[in-house]
Formats: structure tokens, sequence, C-alpha cells
């Protein structure tokens, strides 16, 4: 037989090949249910610490009370929320992914549980890249509750710099990198969804199409950034940021009545210099939360003595807001709001802001600015009908320095603001004028 046009590969290549194939030939799937019948584990954490990098382990249906901690790339795939649980009761987490103690951990999947009752996090990402989290049911955490004292609640572990208010929510993100966050129910924790960075860069995660609805104490979804491990005050060292992060299609409602809490918050902690940037807060329904529906606060800055707080960048598009409350404190609105951009005492300024796309209903003021920079508003729907936008810069009673773009919006009415049944403006240094005549798409 004639090899015509084939030839031998070269002995490297083909040691690569074969390498491949045999990982792939490797890789198995595990089993875990309850009673460790058929040849199963009775305990995930058994089946995790078994397992090799690229396995497969499927849990049946039942309640399983661990806190299961996984240090390698596995897929970890429940018969469904409402079938498999994880009962942390007692226990630190629910499911921790640990890169922190696994350094380069990465492609771990966990799909498909109720997880709940931890004393802190149901699910914490920590320094792990390519995580997936998927359908599952984050609920009923958050349990040792928030700390009166300190910056972590009691137990916590010192990566943890900041989460005095809310046990690092329902599922937490720390660290993490390139995390695909989908179909989630997340609920009744102290907060829902966060993203923060003392360990390391928080970026590029996508938060999609999840449910996060009734946590009491914090935010439905927030991107804080935190002094990083090992910084102590009065001059923390400078953050290590949350940055491109997506936050997409979410229905978040009801969050923070019993304290506050913003739809999706995007914040400096007023430990800087922070940094929370080019973050797209996009397709979300925010409705019915304490706060403004989307949230950006920085505190610190030049105001107060100390270094800007970096918030650049970020794009507040295409969001159904609605029937949200108002802002307090450095911060505070002149009644509800749906968007609230924010400098607090500290006159970080927040720059490249954009705001566009957006449909604003039932506040007292869709759009509240506060910010010595230029903020771009274009091609909202302002259909509060009370104030369309507003500088609130003299709630601060400082100098109004910042700049509002808000023209080519529809103001509820084809005549513009102030017009009959027309949403206003107010405040200074704010520009209107063209506006869009009808409902903009």
């Amino acid at each position: 037989m004639s090899l015509g046009r084939f030839r031998p590969c070269p002995a490297l290549f083909c040691a690569v090949l074969l390498t491949a194939f045999s990982q792939v030939a490797a890789a198995k799937t595990l089993c875990v249910n309850p009673t460790g019948s058929g040849g199963c584990y009775s305990k995930i954490q058994s089946a995790v610490s078994t397992a090799s990098a690229k396995d497969v382990i499927m849990v049946a249906a039942g309640t399983y009370a661990e806190d299961v901690v996984i240090g390698k790339p596995i897929s970890l795939i429940g018969a469904g929320s409402s079938q498999s649980f994880i009962d942390a009761t007692n226990l630190a987490n629910g499911v921790l992914l640990d890169g922190l103690s696994n350094p380069g951990l990465r492609d771990i999947t966990v799909a498909g549980f109720t997880v709940e009752n931890a004393l802190y996090e149901g699910i914490l990402v920590l320094n792990t890249t390519d995580a997936t989290i998927l359908d599952n049911q984050i609920v009923n955490n958050d349990k040792q509750g928030p700390s009166s004292s300190g910056s972590a609640c009691l137990g916590q572990p010192t990566y943890e710099t900041d989460e005095a208010g809310d046990c690092g929510g329902g599922l937490h993100l720390l660290g993490a990198v390139g995390s695909f966050v989908s179909g989630n129910m997340v609920s009744g924790n102290a907060a829902g969804i966060l993203i923060t960075d003392e360990s390391a860069e928080s970026h590029h995660n996508l938060i999609i199409n999840n449910t996060v609805t009734t946590n009491p104490l914090e935010c439905g979804i927030a991107l804080a950034s935190h002094p990083p491990v090992g910084s102590s005050p009065p001059n923390f060292a400078p953050h290590h940021g949350i940055d491109n992060n997506t936050v997409s299609g979410n229905v978040v409602t009801n969050n923070g009545l019993n304290r506050g809490g913003a739809g999706v918050g995007l914040f400096a902690d007023g430990q800087g210099p922070s940094r929370v940037s080019n973050n797209v807060v996009t397709g979300n329904q925010l409705t019915g939360n304490s706060l403004p529906g989307v949230t950006l606060h920085t505190h610190k800055g030049p105001a107060l003595g100390a270094t800007a707080d970096n918030m650049f960048g970020n794009i507040i598009i295409s969001n159904t807001i609605s029937g949200n409350g108002s802002d307090v404190a450095d911060s505070a609105t002149p009644g509800t709001a749906g968007i609230n951009i924010n400098s607090g005492d500290g006159g970080s300024p927040v720059k490249g802001t954009i705001i566009s796309l957006n449909v604003i209903s039932n506040e007292d003021v869709d759009i509240a600015v506060n910010t010595p920079a230029e903020v771009d508003a274009h091609l909202n729907n302002l259909l509060g009908g009370k104030i369309g936008v507003a500088n609130v810069c003299s709630l601060d009673g400082a100098a109004c320095t910042g700049t509002i773009d808000a023209t080519e919006n529809y103001w509820g009415c084809s005549t513009g603001p102030g017009g009959t049944g027309c949403t206003t403006t107010s405040g200074a240094n704010l520009r209107f004028n063209p506006w869009a005549t009808s409902t903009a798409d």
C-alpha cells in the first residue's frame, strides 16, 4: 500500500497527539448518591477528592450536608436544583472553588443544585478562571449575619476584607476571571450576586439571565472594589479592580428592603483608591429594589485629600427600571431614582459613563447625577412623570462643576422637558435640546 502524499508525523507532534488522546480517554465519570450504593460515593467531597482533572461527578437526587471544596478542574453536576441539595447548615460555604490554595485553578462547572444555609456564601468562586455556575438555586445563605463591628462576618477568612454587611452574599466571585453565571435563582441571602477584588482583579465575568430577588440586606447584584488583602488604613493600597464584566438579562427585584440595596450597584467602597471600570449593565429588569435600580458610588477622592477612585467607562444600556428606592447619605437623591451616578463627598470624577436606551418609569428622578465630570445620557425613555434628569450636586452644598449631556432623550411627550405630561430637568449644567419626539428604540 502506497502512502501517497501521507507521511508519518514528526515524533514530537505524534507525542503531543497521543498525550491529548490519553487525557481524553483518562477522564471519567464518578457518581454520588445518599447511600453510596452501586459503586457511587455517599459524599460529594469524597468524589471530588478522588477525581482527576477533567472528570465529571454526577450527583443524584438527595440532600448532602457538606461544605464542598474544589481545587481541580472538574464538572460537578446535580440532578436538578429541585432534586440535589447541598445543605451547608453551620458550615462556611456550600461550594468553594479554591484557586487561592490552588494557584492557576480553572475550568470548573457547578450546575443543577440547590445550595442553602451556609454561614457565609452559598457558592464562592475564589481566584478561579473560567468557572461555570449554571442553573442552581442559591438560597438562604449568609446565616452568620451582618457584623456590627470589624470588616468581615465573624470567623470569615481574612481574604474577605469588607464583607461585614452581607457575609459575601449568595454567590460571590472574588478574584474571578471569565466566569459564566447563568440561569441561577438567588434569593433569601443577605445579598444576591457579588463581584469583588480583595485577592485579585475580577474581570471579564458574564452574569446573564439570572433571577435575583428578595435578598433583604444588600444589593441584588454588586460590583464592589475592596481593599486588597494585607492592606491597612488609613492609606489603603490601590485596589486590584473590577473591570470588563457584563451584567445582562437578569431579573433583579425587591432586594435590600430591610437595610438598603440597589438592583445593580457599582461601588468604590470608601477605602480607596478603588477601581470599577469598563463594565456593562445591559438588558436587565430592575424593579422594587430599595436603592436606585442602577447605582454607581465613589466615596473617597480629592475633596477628602485622598487619591481619586477610578470609575471610568461604565455603560448602562437597554435596562427596564421601575419603582426602586432613593439613595441616602453622601450619595443622596431627591426621592426615588432609576439611575444614580454619584461621587459622594470625596469628589472622585466618574468619567466616560454612557447611559442609553433605558426605559425608566415610576421614579421621582429617572436619572440623578452628582459628579465633577461629564455624564452622557442619550436615547432613554424617561417616563417617570416627574424629573427626567437631575444634576443633584446641590444636595452636597458643593459647586456644581459637572455637566450632563442629556440630548436626544424622550421625555414622555413630543414637546420636550416641562411640556404637558412630560418629565422635567433639575439643576445646573444640563443640556437637553434637541430631544426625541417619540420613544427611543
